[in-house]
């Protein structure tokens, strides 16, 4: 029995000891009704915070949607005013040409 004592270290003993009071201590306090009220408060606080961020996105969203509509839209008229000015080369072009002389 002695010899068990003896291979005991106290060190880390106190160490565990002192682990299993704080834990112990640490679950009665935050199992209070005090800690209750300030988690009440924190998770809140959060919720309002996300809310405002939803909020936040919703508007990009929106506007990333409208940017994207009117980019569409400008490419579309890009791409008629090149099919019209092709048009009216191809056009020019007929005119431009110069009888081939016979001879």
């Amino acid at each position: 029995m002695m010899d068990l004592l003896g291979k005991l270290d106290v060190k880390r003993t106190g160490i565990f000891a002192a682990g299993v009071l704080f834990g112990t201590a640490g679950v009665k306090v935050l199992s209070s009704k005090d800690a209750k009220k300030v988690y009440v408060s924190c998770t809140a606080a959060v919720l309002r915070a996300k809310e405002c961020v939803m909020r936040t996105v919703s508007v990009v969203q929106e506007n990333a949607e409208d940017i994207y509509a009117e980019a569409l839209e400008v490419n579309e008229k890009r791409a008629a005013e090149e099919i019209d000015f092709e048009d009216e080369s191809q056009g020019e072009d007929d005119f431009n040409e110069t009888p081939a002389m016979e001879s």
